[in-house]
């Protein structure tokens, strides 16, 4: 497995997380699964899946907050927005 198999997942960017995940997969895919590998890689596989679906989660929230802001400059070229917050300023 990859050096990053001991690398705690928080740490590690989406993509490589990912990509860990990707081999592990490819592991349970093949024709011969080292049984003492068995058990660990499927830990590991499950922290991942965990962690990714924790970015994925916080991701969606960050993208519903900040869809509506987007839309209202979108309608309104004149809405003020805090550079500092990201609020929208009344008028």
């Amino acid at each position: 497995m990859a050096k990053s198999e001991h690398q705690d997942p928080g740490a590690m960017s989406y993509a490589q997380a990912s990509a860990e995940l990707d081999e592990i997969v490819a592991f349970f895919e093949g024709s011969e699964v080292d049984v003492d590998q068995l058990v660990t890689r499927l830990e590991r596989a499950t922290v991942l899946v965990d962690e990714l679906e924790k970015r994925l989660t916080a991701t969606k929230m960050q993208v519903d907050e900040l869809a509506p802001r987007l839309a209202a400059v979108a309608e309104n070229a004149d809405t003020l927005i805090d550079p500092e917050t990201g609020e929208i300023l009344d008028d």
